[in-house]
């Protein structure tokens, strides 16, 4: 059982992938509508679902009961979507990704941008350092005193130069039995309130520097779905109830210790997995979300929430090896993560198609198996869906935006803008 635990600590994905075929008249009613708003376009492509968007965006903010929500920026990597987003009453803020991201959004005037993890680009900290709006609007992760060290050292020749916000990451991760049982996501090192206390009193000792927010996300919550059965679904539900108990009582005390040594203006926490769970928590002021606007694959294994696919990509068939298989153009679109089924795009329309076992999700072709094969002809399209969600705009220039079996425009991704920062 440890050795089940440690995987899943490691954020592995559950051991047995749910099925989640639509009923069959649904499928078909989706699939007339997506090739029908889509007949003007060749695939491969990608749509964004509005319907689908907003109707997901509506249940983040519903389970966030009240607390703004900071929109992830990885798991959209749309400028547009951002905007449509950003417009809508419940969300306020950017998590950006890396801190070039941030400084392109702040100067096509996107505000109060996060960048969610820690960054050595020295060029681009003495360009936000340099650049007033910028300065003001993005705030950098530190989560070690040599990120500080680092930071002075891209700034220490320019003049002038800003004031710059940062923001404090703190350790999620849930430990058990001594240590042997590890629960989250490795990202900061810091997890007692003394460490946090002690990293802000450094902080408040350099000049230039200013503490203003602090992050703690749970990724052994908000990122691995519970819907899942057996003894590993058992324990880990039981890992989730300790590590939230735990968490909402160590977070309340690094804030408490923190406040004692700069003004916070955000405490930010959670993930589309764990909204309502993180929302309850007094000491969190805001939540983080994104991958529930697209609702990708891996997030049907929830068992408090469901999402509507949004994001999907179509390939075209173009070979008929058998009566019952066919072969569609690419396909290996990956997510990132440990490797598993479960970052294998999902054949999602028309239901009832697999992979075969001998290729998978190939480089420029993709075999599909299944009886749904045998109404398939070369031209026609099959609809997937993504594992992750902003990592489908790294494939596609654009996502085609769908209403009801409408195509009412087109949003450029960050590729189609000729933007990749990682």
């Amino acid at each position: 059982m440890i050795s089940r635990v440690r995987l899943y600590a490691a954020g592995m994905a559950p051991p047995t992938i749910l099925p989640t075929d639509l009923p069959t008249d649904l499928a078909a009613d989706l699939r007339r509508r997506y090739d029908r708003a889509t007949a003007a376009i060749e695939p491969p492509l990608a749509i964004l679902d509005l319907d689908a968007l907003h109707a997901n965006a509506a249940d983040l903010v519903r389970r966030a009961g009240g607390k703004p929500i900071r929109v992830a920026s990885k798991s959209v990597r749309c400028r547009a979507v951002l905007e449509r987003v950003l417009a809508l009453d419940g969300f306020s803020g950017i998590l950006a990704f890396t801190l070039p991201e941030a400084l392109w959004l702040a100067g096509h005037g996107f505000t109060d941008i996060v960048v969610a993890y820690p960054t050595a680009d020295r060029r681009a900290i003495a360009a936000l350092a340099a650049d007033p709006v910028a300065a003001r609007e993005i705030t950098l992760m530190v989560d070690d005193v040599a990120h500080l060290d680092l930071i002075e050292s891209a700034v220490r020749d320019l003049r002038p130069r800003h004031e710059l916000r940062l923001c404090l990451d703190v350790d999620a991760g849930y430990l058990a039995f001594g240590g042997l049982l590890r629960a989250g996501a490795l990202r900061s090192p810091v997890r007692e309130p003394a460490q946090a206390a002690e990293l802000a009193r450094a902080i408040a000792a350099r000049p230039g520097m200013r503490l203003v927010g602090l992050m703690a996300y749970e990724a052994q919550i908000a990122g691995v779905g519970d819907r899942v059965g057996g003894p590993y679904g058992q324990v880990l539900r039981w890992v989730q109830r300790r590590s939230q108990r735990e968490l909402a009582l160590r977070r309340a005390a690094v804030v408490r210790a923190v406040r004692r040594h700069a003004e916070l203006e955000f405490v930010n926490g959670g993930g589309t997995g764990s909204v309502e769970k993180t929302a309850q928590e007094e000491a969190v002021t805001e939540i983080a979300a994104g991958s529930g606007l697209f609702h990708p694959r891996l997030f049907d294994f929830y068992r408090s929430f469901r999402g509507r696919p949004a994001a999907l990509f179509a390939l075209p068939v173009v070979r008929r090896p058998g009566p019952e298989v066919v072969t569609v153009l690419g396909g290996g679109y990956i997510a990132s993560g440990p490797p598993g089924a479960d970052r294998l795009p999902q054949p999602y329309l028309p239901g009832g198609l697999r992979y075969s076992r001998n290729e998978g999700a190939g480089e420029v072709q993709t075999p599909l198996l299944g009886r749904a094969a045998r109404d398939l002809a070369v031209g026609d399209r099959v609809w997937f869906r993504h594992a992750k969600a902003g990592e489908l705009c790294e494939r596609f220039d654009v996502l085609h935006l769908v209403e009801g079996d409408r195509l009412v425009g087109e949003a450029p991704t960050y590729r189609g803008e000729g933007r990749a920062f990682l």
